[in-house]
C-alpha cells in the first residue's frame, strides 16, 4: 500500500491507515489544501472536477466536492469524464483550477487527486510545493454558513470536446468520414467508453468496443501496453477492423493495433501523428526523455528542430511552449496538441490519426512501417529504503563521463548504438530503467549492462 504526495497531486492506494494510503482524510486535507491554494492564488471560488470509472471515484468525489463547498467554492462536476475534458473545461468555464480524480494507468486500488491551473493545466512545481506546504501546515480557513459553494453538475463537455475536436484545421472530418473506417476500442471499464465510441461513431467509423461496462472493475491490467492488449488484437482479427484503438482509464493516453492484430507501439502513436501535423504545419517538436528517437529522426526529415523534456506532463508542456512546438508529448502514448489545448488527449489523438490514415490510404500496418524501427524497453525496479539513488546515479555518471549525458531527470545516457534513462517515477515507489537501441537485442543489452553497474555499486556500500 502506498501513498504518494507531489508537486502534480496526491496518489494512493485506497484502504489502510491515514498517512500512508490515500484515506478519507488525506482526500479531505489534499482538497482542502488545493482549494485554499485557489482562493488565494487567483481569487476565483470556482473549481471543475471530474473522475474516471474507478471503483472509488464516486465516494472520492464526494468527499472533494464537499470539502471545497466547505471552502466557498463553486463547484462545477463532470462526473464520468476525460483527463483532456476537464482541462478544456476548465478555461470555458472560467474556473480558478480544475481537479481531476484519476490514477491515470495504475491498477483499480489506486486512486488520485491530479490539480490543474486557471488554464486547464498541470500546475507548476513551485505552485504544487505551495500546496504540499499548505497540507503540512493545516492552515487553511473555511467558509462560513452562509457563503458554503454551490454545485453543479454537468454532463455536456465530452461533446463539447468531440466538437472542438472536429473544429481543428487539421482534422479532416469528411475524408475520415468517407473512408468508413472498421475501429475496435479497447475502453477499458472506463470513460473510454462514453467518449471514444461517440467520437467515433460521430466520424462515420463502424465501431466495437470491448471491455465497455463503465464500472472501473479493468478488465485487465490498465495500462495500454502490448503484453495488456492481447483481447484487442484477437479482436482486430476476428472483426477484420481496420485498427485497434487503447485508451487508458483517464483517456490521455492512445495506442494503436494494425489491422494484422500487431502493436503499432505506444512510443509511435506521437511519431505517426507529429509526422501527419508537420507535412501540414512545419514547426518544432518536444516530446520527454524516455521517448524514442524516431520523433527526432521525423523532426529532422521536415528540416524542424526536436528538443527533449524531463519526463512529466508539465515538463514536456513548458519545453514546448519555450520552443514553440507545433506538436508534443510523451512516448507514453501520450499526445499534446497545442492547437486545442496544452495537454495529453486521446481523443484528438485518434482524430488527427484517422485524419492521417485517410490521407495515407494505406492499411495501418504500412504506416507504421514508414518510420525508424527501434527497440524500446521499460524496465522498473522497486525502489528499496536501502537503495541511495542519489549516490547511485552519481556513480554512474562517473563511470560513463566520456558519453553525452543529460541530467535534468535522473540520468540519461546517449550513447552510438542507443540510448538508457534511469529515473525515479512520480507516480510509484519505483525506479524506471528505459533503454532503446535499433534492435530488441541492443536494448536488451544495455538493459543487462546498466543494472549489472546498478548492482555493483551496491555491493560497494
Amino acid at each position: 500500500m502506498a501513498l504518494i504526495k507531489s508537486i502534480s497531486g496526491i496518489r494512493g492506494t485506497i484502504g489502510g491507515f491515514a498517512g500512508d494510503n490515500l484515506t478519507p482524510q488525506d482526500v479531505v486535507e489534499c482538497a482542502a489544501a488545493f482549494g485554499f491554494w485557489t482562493l488565494q492564488k487567483t481569487n476565483n471560488p470556482k473549481i471543475v472536477i471530474g473522475r474516471d470509472a474507478r471503483i472509488s471515484g464516486e465516494m472520492v468525489n464526494a468527499l472533494v466536492v464537499n470539502t471545497l463547498r466547505m471552502l466557498g467554492i463553486t463547484v462545477v462536476d463532470l462526473g464520468l469524464s476525460t483527463t483532456p475534458t476537464v482541462e478544456i473545461a476548465v478555461p470555458i468555464e472560467k474556473a480558478g483550477a480544475g481537479i481531476i480524480l484519476t490514477a491515470s494507468h495504475n491498477p483499480k486500488h489506486w486512486n488520485a487527486l491530479k490539480f490543474l491551473n486557471d488554464k486547464g493545466e498541470f500546475i507548476s512545481a513551485q505552485d504544487g510545493r505551495d500546496v504540499l506546504k499548505l497540507i503540512e501546515d493545516g492552515a487553511i480557513e473555511y467558509a462560513n454558513v452562509n457563503k458554503i459553494g454551490s454545485y453543479e453538475k454537468r454532463d455536456d463537455y465530452i461533446q463539447k470536446h468531440i466538437e472542438q475536436i472536429f473544429a481543428l484545421p487539421l482534422v479532416d472530418v469528411e475524408a475520415i468520414k468517407a473512408k468508413q473506417f472498421k475501429v475496435v476500442v479497447d475502453a477499458v471499464n472506463s470513460t473510454g467508453a462514453i467518449s471514444v465510441k461517440p467520437l467515433l461513431e460521430q466520424l462515420n467509423c463502424e465501431v466495437k468496443v470491448l471491455n465497455g461496462e463503465v464500472n472501473g472493475q479493468f478488465a485487465h491490467n490498465p495500462e495500454p501496453l502490448p503484453e495488456n492488449l492481447s483481447q484487442l488484437s484477437q479482436a482486430v482479427l476476428r472483426e477484420g477492423a481496420d485498427l485497434g484503438i487503447a485508451v487508458d482509464p483517464d483517456v490521455d493516453r492512445l495506442a494503436l493495433m494494425c489491422e494484422d492484430g500487431e502493436a503499432f507501439g505506444e512510443e509511435y502513436t506521437l511519431v505517426a501523428i507529429s509526422d501527419y501535423i508537420l507535412k501540414h504545419n512545419p514547426g518544432n517538436t518536444v516530446s520527454n526523455l524516455s521517448s524514442t528517437r524516431a520523433l527526432r529522426d521525423v523532426t529532422q526529415k521536415h528540416g524542424q528542430k526536436y528538443s527533449a523534456a524531463a519526463v512529466g506532463e508539465v515538463n514536456v508542456v513548458s519545453k514546448m511552449k519555450a520552443t514553440e512546438a507545433v506538436i508534443g508529448g510523451e512516448g507514453n502514448g501520450g499526445v499534446i496538441y497545442p492547437a486545442l489545448h496544452y495537454g495529453r488527449d486521446a481523443l484528438v489523438g485518434i482524430a488527427l490519426f484517422l485524419s492521417h490514415l485517410a490521407h495515407e490510404g494505406q492499411p495501418v500496418s504500412q504506416v507504421r512501417n514508414q518510420y525508424p524501427d527501434y527497440s524500446i524497453l521499460k524496465n522498473k525496479i522497486q525502489l528499496t529504503p536501502d537503495i541511495d539513488l542519489e549516490r547511485m546515479l552519481s556513480k554512474l555518471e562517473q563511470k560513463y563521463s566520456h558519453e553525452q549525458l543529460n541530467t535534468i531527470d535522473g540520468l540519461k545516457i546517449d550513447l552510438d548504438e542507443g540510448w538508457i534513462h534511469l529515473r525515479k517515477s512520480n507516480t510509484e515507489p519505483i525506479i524506471r530503467i528505459y533503454t532503446e537501441g535499433s534492435s530488441t537485442v541492443i536494448a536488451e543489452n544495455l538493459a543487462d549492462k546498466i543494472k549489472a553497474d546498478m548492482a555493483m555499486i551496491m555491493r560497494e556500500r
